[in-house]
């Protein structure tokens, strides 16, 4: 390919249909400067809002800066792909329900990243049909990437109160992949940000999360603590969790933006195991083999059976004094893990006390 004479406009157009072909609902492509987002994001580590994330702070400002992450970068494709799943119940009727467990509506179905990963290859394997060999990597929410950011100034949509990108077609309900490649291809507009004077998510924030409006304090928000915390969940939060086990979506619930979400019609991203409405004390009496083969191929499985049966147990102890809730917190009580135990033993005195 004689880079002089090769004609990139075409070449972006071809890699928006093709990924388009491929499941994604839109395709956009930037430059590699994020140097604006720097300052932002260095107060937010100097904060300590990314709590007991360390590679946030490891990484430092690789993450916002593609050309040292993977030399020689000169441009970056995002991907959207939309995972809403269909035939659910609904979230607010799960949510409503304390016998139930709510799981994130993107963690129902199968992992998200080995999704993306594969379409985003099939991608750059088209691109190499029509380019020959080119340098590339691929990216999904696996490395230090702010996908956000770079998703904004592609045009893809832009950054929300609550940190989220948001499209005006498409609402939140979706993933971002990127492609980082030395093809000089030429670059779209940023998008301008649309939220307003809306607060909805700020206020919906069971645990308070969003602290101003772009800054998320990573310690309190619910995902954080079901997902990313290693060990004990603060106290003064537990109850505050309601019946969330994996991951939070009030945020985007209530974004008058998602009206205008679309459904997946992505097979892998329906829900599996009747894990959208499933109840509490049905998932706390899986087994640890039991917990591997109904999250095999699934995002959930990254937690661990320890932190499942932790979040359960603080789920049932925000749930109705039960004869039956009671019961299955006891049947956990002397659990290997001091972690399990403890939060079991919060849970029960908290249904004791009621």
């Amino acid at each position: 390919m004689q880079s002089d004479s090769f004609d990139f406009s075409q070449l972006a157009s071809d890699i928006k249909a093709w990924g388009h072909a491929l499941g994604f609902q839109a395709i956009g492509i930037c430059d590699t400067d994020l140097s604006q987002a720097e300052p932002e994001f260095t107060a937010w580590l100097e904060q300590g809002f990314h709590g007991e994330m360390d590679y946030m702070a490891r990484h430092g400002l690789k993450r916002l800066r593609p050309a040292e992450l993977v030399p020689g970068t000169r441009r970056v494709i995002t991907a959207r792909m939309d995972y809403l799943p269909e035939q659910v119940e609904s979230s607010e009727t799960v949510m409503q329900d304390a016998s139930r467990a709510f799981i994130s509506r993107y963690a129902l179905g199968r992992d998200y990243h080995k999704v993306l990963r594969s379409r985003l290859q099939q991608l750059c394997d088209r691109i190499a049909e029509c380019v020959g060999e080119f340098g590339y990597r691929v990216f999904t929410d696996s490395a230090p990437v702010a996908e956000v950011h770079l998703a904004e100034k592609s045009g893809i949509g832009w950054r929300g109160k609550h940190t989220l990108l948001l499209s005006r077609d498409a609402g939140s309900w979706f993933f971002l992949g990127e492609i980082f490649t030395d093809l000089p291809l030429p670059a779209d507009e940023a998008t301008t940000s649309h939220c307003g004077s809306c607060s909805a998510c700020i206020t919906a924030c069971p645990t308070g999360a969003i602290v101003a409006p772009y800054q998320v304090d990573a310690r309190r928000c619910i995902s954080y603590l079901t997902i990313e915390l290693q060990g004990s969940i603060p106290e003064q939060l537990r109850p505050l969790m309601g019946n969330r086990i994996y991951g939070c979506d009030d945020c985007q619930l209530c974004c008058p933006w998602n009206k205008f979400a679309q459904l997946s019609v992505e097979p892998d991203f329906q829900a599996r195991h009747g894990l959208d409405a499933a109840s509490l004390r049905e998932l706390f009496a899986w087994d640890q083999s039991a917990f591997e083969t109904m999250t095999a191929g699934s995002a959930i499985r990254r937690i661990g059976h320890e932190r499942w049966l932790r979040n359960i147990a603080v789920a049932l102890g925000n749930a109705e004094t039960a004869p039956e809730n009671i019961a299955a917190l006891e049947s956990r009580a002397d659990h290997p893990s001091p972690l399990v135990q403890e939060h079991v033993s919060w849970a029960l005195a908290r249904l004791r006390s009621k």
